[in-house]
């Protein structure tokens, strides 16, 4: 399951005014979708909520609830990367801040999740500034790039790299593959000036998105992170550049979600595809520093939360029914579904 950006405001409304939420955010990343919200009384919400966006569909071996206390706690934690695949990934900070600035602007927030995500950006640059929780690689595009090294022997400088996709992810791809020494980069994008601005950045070479199959003859590495909805590489199309390739390998590393590459991709002769699932291995073997790293960054969190509680609650003398109770965000995994709300 994935929601689109352009259309977190719209659930964000759906979610307020069928789901009796007094403010709410909505946070879809790679492999998470989360409901952030405020209300009065939270146990008939929750089913209300997942309907919003799939009424026909049964998420619940899914889903976990947080409220109070746990909630702020979750937030603080995903805001710096704790919660990740990645520990301390670093580019979860930026889609929180875009999910909350998309709610704020569409008049969602209110003085409580204004104040919640406020803090979860401040507890998130406090454990980047006072810990080593996002030393080495701290992000699914950095891990990307390792994959890619560890398959060719460190040794990238004379392989063509095509990225697919000129947005952030794509971005922070290409970015890590000049660091390591790739020196022919390839960038196709639907949008073909954002992928000459981005190629010339690098030194590399735009392509229409049109021309990423005729592009697969010369590449030794793909990785795709596009945000469409459906497919854009399959088993047939692949199959058909094969012959040109000389029995070269072909690497494919799937970073989107939904799925840009067909899972039967795999079957052909000398084609290699690994999506974000196939990237634990390698985030096993780097997360060992970050671990030690942890306390430091729950003391933080739990510092931060303690004085939010003071701030949303600070009069004593107020009845259970002025209390302002905060609501989880509730989270489904989305690894294997395609599902894309319309």
């Amino acid at each position: 399951m994935a929601v689109r950006p352009s259309l977190l405001p719209c659930y964000g409304c759906r979610l307020k005014l069928n789901a009796g939420l007094d403010e709410v955010v909505v946070l879809s990343t790679c492999n998470r979708v989360e409901v952030y919200g405020a209300a009065q009384w939270v146990q008939s919400k929750v089913q209300r909520i997942f309907e919003q966006f799939c009424a026909d569909i049964d998420v619940t071996p899914y889903v976990y609830v947080k409220e109070g206390v746990e909630a702020v706690e979750h937030l603080f934690s995903v805001t710096s990367g704790l919660d990740s695949m990645v520990i301390g990934e670093t580019e979860i900070a930026g889609q929180i801040k875009n999910a909350y600035l998309a709610a704020q602007q569409s008049r969602l927030t209110g003085p409580v999740l204004n104040r919640l995500f406020q803090t979860a950006l401040k507890t998130s640059k406090e454990i980047r500034t006072h810990t080593a929780i996002g030393r080495g690689a701290t992000s699914v595009g950095s891990f990307a790039v390792e994959l890619a090294e560890k398959i060719f022997d460190r040794d990238l400088s004379s392989k063509t790299i095509m990225i697919l996709g000129a947005g952030k992810m794509g971005e922070a791809c290409i970015r890590h593959l000049a660091k390591r020494g790739a020196r022919t980069i390839l960038v196709a994008n639907r949008s073909l000036e954002r992928a000459e601005a981005l190629a010339s950045e690098f030194g590399g070479r735009a392509l229409s998105f049109d021309e990423r199959l005729n592009a697969l003859v010369e590449a030794d590495i793909v990785v795709s992170s596009t945000g469409c909805p459906t497919t854009v590489l399959h088993k047939d199309e692949i199959a058909a550049v094969l012959d040109a390739r000389l029995n070269r390998p072909l690497i494919l590393i799937d970073i989107a979600v939904p799925r840009d590459i067909a899972p039967d991709v795999n079957e052909l002769n000398n084609v290699y595809l690994y999506n974000i699932d196939h990237l634990e291995t390698i985030v096993r073997e780097n997360s060992k520093l970050r671990e030690q790293e942890l306390s430091k960054c729950n003391d933080i969190i739990a510092r931060h939360t303690a004085a939010l509680l003071a701030k949303i609650n600070p009069a004593p003398e107020r009845n259970q029914h002025e209390e302002v109770e905060l609501v989880p965000g509730w989270t489904f995994g989305c690894f294997q579904s395609q599902l894309q709300p319309a």
